[in-house]
């Protein structure tokens, strides 16, 4: 926010300079419409520019067309808003309608609609959205930093979750309130937010989808997680194949730090789920219903790390 108040004041003051510098009559409106178009990225700031400008032209053809016919009466501005702004909605560049509506009062109060008139509205929109989407485009600061930040909060909050499921199955009157669930879903939420503006600052090319990629992956995992705690819940008594599901989720807590797919907890499972077959059948009521749930959490697991061998980087082959 900082950084934005500071690009404003850098563009009002050139766009007001360039604007008396070139003899445009009410130079502070190249201010105004210098702070209109500021954004806070550089695909939106010149999307941004263009709209406004569009809708502006609108303005000025309406506000030309209706003060030469019927005059510079306050009930015509009244006239303009009903035509003008349904049609830039129409259009999709209804943001516009402010600096339209600014170009329309300059006519009003101007009371001429001669070529001079209009020159100078031109002129006034290109020195104050011009300047903004240069100053836009110049310099945006990067938010690697705050993404490898929200990147390792995340991983930390994974690592806490899977070490406290792990010590629930290991003594099933541990508590947990649940706290890193909702504070990982926060920071993945940010994350996205973020890595979507930062490929919005890339303004062609796309930009590198890594960061999107990985706070998507990382959303799918958190609503597996979900799915695990509320599993978790269902084991009131410690079992033996509970303290194998722990030691997975113990790797797994260890994995989640690491760049690559290692593919050790994917192997775990599988040797779990072989010799789950070769267990004997649950000898009570309570047994059969802690066992049901372990067995849907493995599968659940196996969900989580389906989406993490999709979208994590695979360790190179030695040799």
């Amino acid at each position: 926010m900082g950084f934005r108040v500071l690009k404003t004041a850098l563009a009002v003051v050139i766009s007001i300079y360039l604007a008396i510098w070139l003899g445009l009559h009410s130079p502070a409106s190249a201010g105004l419409l210098a702070i209109l178009g500021i954004e806070v990225t550089k695909k939106k700031g010149v999307r941004s520019a263009l709209f406004r400008i569009a809708a502006s032209l609108i303005g000025l053809a309406f506000g030309w067309l209706l003060f030469g016919v019927f005059g510079y009466h306050v009930w015509v501005i009244g006239l303009f808003i009903a035509l003008v702004y349904p049609l830039l909605y129409r259009l999709g560049i209804s943001e516009g309608a402010v600096t339209g509506s600014v170009v329309m009062f300059h006519l009003f109060v101007g009371q001429t609609v001669g070529l001079t008139a209009i020159g100078n509205e031109v002129a006034l929109l290109l020195v104050g959205l011009g300047t903004a989407t240069l100053i836009n485009i110049a310099y945006m600061p990067k938010p690697d930093r705050k993404l490898v930040a929200l990147k390792e909060q995340v991983e930390h909050h994974f690592s806490e979750i899977f070490f406290r499921i792990a010590d629930h199955l290991r003594d099933n009157s541990s508590i947990w309130d649940g706290r890193e669930l909702l504070e990982a879903g926060s920071a993945i939420e940010r994350g996205a937010e973020l890595a979507k503006r930062s490929m919005d600052n890339t303004l062609f090319f796309g930009g590198d989808p890594y960061w999107r990629v990985y706070f998507y992956m990382r959303g799918e995992q958190l609503e597996s997680i979900h799915r695990m705690a509320a599993l978790i819940a269902q084991v009131y008594e410690t079992l033996p194949q509970g303290e194998s599901v722990a030691e997975v989720l113990e790797d797994l807590s260890e994995d989640v730090r690491q760049e690559y797919y290692s593919g050790r907890a994917e192997q775990r499972l599988r040797e779990l789920e072989l010799r789950y077959r070769e267990m004997a059948l649950p000898a009570t009521r309570a047994e059969f219903e802690v066992r049901s749930a372990l067995l849907q959490l493995t599968r659940e697991l196996q969900m989580y790390l389906s989406v993490a061998k999709k979208q994590k980087k695979q360790r190179p082959e030695a040799g």
